[in-house]
Parts: C-alpha cells; structure tokens; sequence
C-alpha cells in the first residue's frame, strides 16, 4: 500500500513540475454552486462547498464545515438570508468505507422575531449575539446520531445555540468579530459549534465557464464580495472514528473517514393565506454535497436531480460519468488536449474511492465522498494545490479552506494521473479574496452590508 501511494505521489509531484500550461485552458473555471435545476430554486437548502481537515490549531481535532446559500450579497436586506426553519441540515461520517454513515450531525434552527412593528432587522449598535436591539434572532440545537441516520436516534448535544447575526454594517455591528467569536459554543462531550455567515472561501472565475469555456490570461475570482451560512464543527478526532481512537499512523485501518454534507425538506408543505407554510410527512434529501465540482461539472444536467437525492451507498449508477467524464471530452473537442482513454479509472480513485495509501480505506465501497486521513498532520505552510503540490494534509485528502480545489480537479481530470498524460490546468484565480482565519472557524468573517 505505502509504494502504490509512492508511487502516485511521486508522478504527481513530477507531472506538476514539468507540465506546461496550457494559455487556452486557462479559462476553464469550476462551481456555480447552483448546479442543480431544483435546488437552483431553493437556495436556503443548496448545500455550496464541504470542508473536512485536521485543525491547524489544534491536531487533535477535526473540522467539518458545510456551506449553504450560494452567492449572497451582503447588502441583501431587509430580510438578510438566514438558515431555514424547515430545513434539516445535516454533516455526516462513514469511518469504515461502506459508503453508509456512521455518524451524523443534525442542525435545526428556529427564528424569533423580536419586534414585528419595525423592518429593521436591528433597532440600534449589536455588540453582543443576544443583543435587545437584535429583532431576528435565530437559535439552533445540535444533534448526533450514531448509525443510519434515519433509524438512529439522535442524541441532542446542544439547544437553544445562537448563530451569529447578519454583518448589516459598520454602523450596526461596529466589531463583528466580536460577535463571531460569541457563537463559537461548546456541545456536549467536547465538540465545538458554529453557525452563521462567512466570506465566500471558494475562489473561482465563474463568468467564462458558461460562455462557452472562453479564455483568458488572468482570471477574476467571481464569488469575491459575497458571503455565504455556514454550519462548522470542530470534534475530537476518535469521536469520529471507527475504534474511538486518534490514529497516528497514516496506514491506520481506522484513519481515513469520508465526510459528506445533505439538506432535506418534509415531504409535504401545504400553504396557508398570510401564514408560514405547514410542512408535515418525512424528511426528502434535496441536496447533498461531498468533493467540490462533482455534480457540477461530472454529473450531467439530466442526472443532477437524481444525485442531490441519493445516498453514497447507491452511486455505481454514476460510475460512467467518473469513468468517462464530459469535461475531458471538451478538453480534447474545444483545445485538442489529449487524454487518457476510458475507462478512467484514475479519476475513480479521486472522486469515489479514495487513493491507494492515502485516502482509500480497506475493503472500500466506491462512492462520492470526500475523504480525509486524521493521520496526517496539518502542514505550516499549506500549499494552495494540496497533494498535487506534495502538501499530504491538502485536498483531495480532505479538503482545507484554502484548498484549490478548482486547479487540482481540472488537471486531475487532464490525466496527470495517468503516466505520459496530464497537463497542469488552472482558472487564473490562485487565491481568495479576503483572508481566512488561523482559528475555528478558519472561514473569514463575512463582508459587511454597509462597507
């Protein structure tokens, strides 16, 4: 298993040293986050990016962060985007690689309106999360079940939790940080919790994808500016694992866990004339997320319903949009690049079952999921290109916030797996606009309504 792993690294690291790029493909850009026709229309529930690594600031741990609501403006009020009330968001955890979670981690969040005689979303200055001058105050609780998530039962390990506010402006929350670092809260049994806004950490050039691949020298990061809900954990390392131990060999049976992130609705939402909709019946998946970019640029339009409706365990009826990727087609048809031939098999090591002595556990189920070896320490000096760049601790094990993981999927998706194939590809935009953070949440504090 070691020399497999060797053997990849050292042909990733050697095919990113010697490969040219390509001046015509560098307009090849990645994720809209709307990359689905249903949940395009329902964008409190679209699940944007996942994030799953071993905390920088504290190795014993590890961070799962699930975005959702993509391309949020800051100024986007009176009513600035919240989590929904009907929604269950959920993050969960298969640490044996049978493609079915072993653990998972319930958001559910309800909203209070404090003063319905004003539009305000505050009254005055917020210098605290439970503020009197806040008027739309959101609480959420935190649950885990352990097992199959619809037959487990859920074990609450917080309630009544406060998300962070909306960052409405200077004038309404004149230290916002302040206010972020107030809905960092401690769950039962050590975990920490946080929900609320942050900057857009996905940097990518979205204008040109979708004009027909257009070209261009120097990308223009097209989420710079905006924000998006996150819900981060931040749990102790052998509370994931499959043995309850915080392995320290990297060929630990127990150190690689898949991590992936879902929305659901209830089955049934009957509307009522000036009142909320009542929702009844069970809960219906209507997105879910595991490695950026899959079921945006992998899964074709006709299937993507589909796919933000299904369950790991089920994603062999996927398998040939992995093995014969559209994208690759396109490089070869609009650029003339040559790629490896079908089946690629190479990229099922990427997307589905994680790689040979790195990612890939024992007796392994194919299935989209981004796996992450807790093994693995956090490196000093993170390089943006993960694995591709010799960095272990970087995408695709796992994936860190500033993880490029628009760079690393097109050339993954170029062959450079593959020997006598491969080019290094990129989208011009080489890092995020706003910093990020050394601390839980890592993901930086949004950008205010009113700069």
């Amino acid at each position: 298993m070691k020399r497999t792993f060797l053997s990849s690294l050292a042909l990733l690291v050697g095919l990113a040293c010697v490969a040219v790029l390509i001046p015509s493909l560098r307009g090849v850009k990645a994720s809209s986050h709307r990359e689905a026709p249903l949940i395009s229309q329902d964008p409190l529930a679209d699940n944007t990016d996942v994030y799953a690594f071993v905390s920088p600031a504290d190795p014993s741990k590890v961070t799962l962060i699930a975005n959702f609501i993509p391309l949020e403006a800051p100024y986007g009020g009176p009513n600035f985007f919240k989590f929904d009330d009907n929604v269950l968001y959920e993050i969960m955890v298969d640490n044996n690689g049978d493609a079915i979670e072993d653990v998972t981690y319930q958001f559910q969040f309800t909203t209070e309106n404090r003063n319905p005689n004003t539009f305000l979303y505050n009254v005055g200055p917020v210098t605290s999360i439970d503020s009197s001058n806040l008027v739309i105050l959101q609480r959420y609780t935190v649950s885990r079940v352990d097992g199959p998530r619809r037959t487990g039962q859920p074990r609450v390990l917080g309630s009544g939790l406060l998300t962070a506010p909306n960052n409405v402006g200077r004038n309404s929350m004149p230290n916002y940080p302040v206010l972020a670092q107030q809905a960092v809260q401690t769950l039962t049994g050590g975990a920490r919790t946080f929900a609320g806004p942050r900057e857009e950490g996905f940097y990518v050039d979205l204008a040109r994808i979708f004009d027909l691949l257009q070209v261009q020298t120097v990308g223009i990061d097209g989420t710079a500016g905006l924000n998006v809900h996150s819900l981060a954990l931040e749990v102790p390392i052998e509370q994931l694992t499959r043995n309850g131990t915080r392995p320290t060999n990297a060929t630990d049976a127990a150190a690689v866990i898949g991590v992936w992130s879902t929305a659901s609705r209830r089955q049934v939402s009957v509307l009522r004339t000036g009142e909320a909709a009542d929702q009844r019946g069970d809960w219906i998946q209507v997105s879910r997320l595991g490695h950026p970019l899959v079921n945006e640029v992998v899964i074709p339009r006709g299937m993507k319903d589909r796919f933000n409706a299904s369950e790991p365990r089920d994603d062999a009826q996927f398998l040939s949009f992995v093995t014969n990727p559209e994208l690759a087609r396109l490089f070869t048809a609009l650029f003339g690049l040559r790629v490896p031939p079908t089946p690629r098999n190479d990229l099922v090591q990427v997307f589905l079952t994680g790689i040979p002595g790195l990612t890939q556990p024992s007796g392994v189920t194919p299935s989209e999921q981004l796996r992450l070896n807790v093994a693995i320490p956090p490196t000093r000096s993170p390089n943006r290109l993960g694995v591709l760049g010799g960095d272990l601790a970087g995408y695709p094990n796992g994936r860190r916030v500033g993880d490029d993981v628009t760079d690393i999927a097109l050339t993954a998706v170029s062959g450079v797996l593959v020997p006598g194939f491969g080019t290094t590809l990129g989208d011009g935009v080489n890092g995020n606009d706003a910093p990020y953070l050394d601390v839980f949440p890592y993901l930086g504090h949004p950008f205010p309504g009113n700069r």
